[in-house]
């Protein structure tokens, strides 16, 4: 029976990710804002919650995230940035992933294969950007990358069967995507959360520190 442990489990694509990991016959513990008090933007916060849990995990998920703070939409272009969307932005999507690394490593085992993914967006690819626009999203979400990338190498030393990616689940059709849907088309929450199960259990070693998409392929940095 594999151990898991979904941080930002309240939330669409967080539910799903429980749900489809009980269906294959995980323990799963669950950590959110709403059902445990658990704050992504607090050190303090972060620190508590992850000292209190027990034992080790096979996998663990951060599948935090919000496209829209304090009802601040997506710039159309560099001349709408504000610093406090910008900042509300780094605060959530990617210094907060980087709390959690800050304090997890007890919670992966040394001896066996374990994988921390955080689920970023392709829209966070630098090599990828053709549009413009959405620059705050888009940098925090590139600074996640950046964050996971580095951190895959510090635990490749400590926990040599670690595996620690970045994640695009795909357009999921959740709350968190309604309005930007358009002529996208958006896979339901349990097709991305089984997608994306898929993808983490065929992960190697070889694979830690890189940026895959619900497929598993690739994406550009």
């Amino acid at each position: 029976m594999k151990q898991t442990l979904i941080i930002g489990a309240s939330g669409g694509i967080g539910t799903a990710l429980t749900l489809a990991a009980q269906a294959q016959g995980d323990h799963v513990v669950t950590l959110s804002r709403s059902q445990d008090g658990f704050d992504l933007t607090d050190e303090a916060s972060v620190k508590a919650h992850l000292g209190a849990l027990k034992g080790q995990f096979d996998r663990i998920i951060v599948a935090t995230g919000a496209l829209e703070i304090d009802g601040a939409q997506p710039e159309k272009s560099i001349k709408s940035i504000t610093q406090k969307t910008m900042m509300d932005q780094f605060t959530l999507n990617a210094i907060g992933p980087a709390l959690v690394l800050a304090h997890v490593s007890a919670l992966l085992p040394k001896d066996r294969r374990s994988t921390f993914a955080v689920l970023s967006a392709r829209v966070g690819s630098i090599g990828d950007n053709r549009l413009g626009g959405w620059i705050s999203y888009r940098s925090a979400k590139a600074a996640v990358n950046q964050i996971v990338r580095t951190a895959a190498i510090e635990l490749s030393r400590s926990h040599p069967h670690s595996i620690c990616v970045a994640l695009h689940p795909g357009t999921v059709a959740t709350p968190f995507t309604e309005k930007y849907l358009g002529r996208h088309p958006a896979v339901a929450p349990d097709d991305a959360a089984n997608n994306l199960l898929s993808v983490i259990d065929a992960l190697t070693t070889q694979d830690t520190g890189a940026f895959f998409d619900w497929a598993g392929k690739a994406v550009p940095w």
